[in-house]
């Protein structure tokens, strides 16, 4: 084997470098390779691999000058080193290269090529017009222990049935917290997939996963909930996003997905009289799909409630946009307890704002009763008491 030193080079970036992590891992099956050209043709053909669903072809086709002029010098049997961040990734033996038009690449990933659609805007530019397929082993390869934690904790509490989650907790809202319960009380173990994007539009994972797992040690049986990270590429976008969240669940040896009713890929039609989603066009995927209610908080009900289940109208409800709990986080402000459990809300103002104030402890007694004993206090403990404050309702 050549030296991955004097190969020539492909540059990748992380998003391309997980997608080939997860064929590696064995969580995308059956898609197990890259595609040649006459595979891809055949799953943009029939939607289908091996008799399954898949929505698009499994390619890799790198943007950049650099890597286009690379790909279409390279000869059938040759090795190619791919770098990913200047470091190396992994080593690939060319079976094939072919041209792509990538604007019918985003249109199979998103179902359009609308450069006003932020996530064709940002796939656009990481596709290039030649793609190869071969042979990859990656390099450095760190073992993914979530399959096997999964089999331990199902045999340990002798599950049945396994029922994934996926969602981006951006941030834990009472809504979210509903949606687990009900799952929860319908399956012998659950699977939370959080994700870990790569915008910035984001709180960061680390926080995210805190803040759910203080959700699932304090308020549910933590024996039947695992919390599994799973890196939110370009191939979980658009509306084909349930088929490969199906995939990966499927592989993770869950038998059951629960998706939210505003989930971004089930997008409703109309077909032989009556309402159809991406759901009736999974085939082949033996796991159970359901999609669960939304959750609104009634000023009549004086609860959180199913769309469902409420005989009041819109006006009486308050729907939980978790992008609007966040802008109110980011500014500072502390949510309503409604919307998100104090707990959390203190924890996450506490990580966006470190040291706000200049004196926390004298804030601290100066505002809140007091045992009398000099205490340390952190900024969280200052949120938290803040909020029972403002649930006070003698003089309201």
């Amino acid at each position: 084997m050549i030296s991955s030193r004097k190969n020539k080079t492909l540059l990748i970036d992380k998003e391309a470098a997980s997608a080939l992590e997860l064929v590696d891992d064995g969580l995308l099956a059956p898609v197990t390779k890259l595609m040649n050209e006459a595979e891809s043709q055949e799953v943009l053909k029939t939607g289908l691999i091996n008799g399954q669903s898949f929505p698009f072809p499994f390619i890799l086709a790198p943007s950049g000058k650099k890597n286009e002029e690379i790909i279409s010098s390279l000869q059938h049997g040759e090795e190619v080193t791919i770098l990913c961040d200047g470091e190396e990734f992994a080593t690939l033996i060319v079976d094939e290269i072919f041209q792509i038009d990538p604007n019918e690449r985003v249109k199979h990933i998103y179902g359009t090529d609308d450069l006003s659609h932020p996530g064709v805007m940002a796939t656009i530019k990481r596709i290039g017009k030649w793609a190869l397929s071969g042979e990859y082993t990656i390099i450095n390869k760190q073992e993914n222990t979530n399959k096997k934690m999964i089999a331990e904790v199902k045999e340990l509490i002798g599950a049945q049935h396994v029922t994934s989650l996926v969602m981006g907790a951006n941030p834990l809202h009472r809504a979210h917290e509903r949606l687990i319960r009900q799952t929860l009380e319908s399956t012998d173990m659950l699977i939370i997939f959080l994700l870990k994007p790569y915008d910035s539009a984001n709180l960061a994972y680390e926080i995210r996963k805190e803040a759910l797992e203080f959700f699932i040690n304090n308020f549910l049986p933590k024996n039947r909930v695992v919390i599994v990270g799973l890196e939110n590429s370009y191939i979980f976008a658009g509306y084909n996003e349930i088929i490969i969240d199906a995939v990966v669940a499927k592989n993770y040896g869950c038998d059951r997905l629960t998706i939210g009713r505003n989930h971004a890929g089930l997008g409703m039609f109309y077909d032989c009289n009556s309402n159809k989603s991406i759901i009736d066009r999974v085939t082949g995927i033996d796991i159970e799909i359901t999609v669960a209610s939304e959750y609104v908080y009634c000023d009549e009900c004086k609860t959180l409630v199913s769309k469902n289940t409420c005989p009041h109208g819109q006006h009486h409800q308050i729907s939980y946009h978790a992008d609007s709990i966040l802008e109110l986080l980011e500014a500072g402000i502390l949510p309503p307890a409604v919307l998100i459990r104090k707990e959390i809300s203190s924890f996450l103002l506490s990580k966006l704002f470190p040291n706000r104030f200049k004196n926390i402890e004298k804030l601290y007694y100066d505002t809140f009763p007091v045992k009398g004993l000099l205490e340390e206090h952190s900024e969280k403990d200052f949120y938290l008491e803040l909020m029972k404050l403002y649930q006070t309702t003698s003089l309201t």
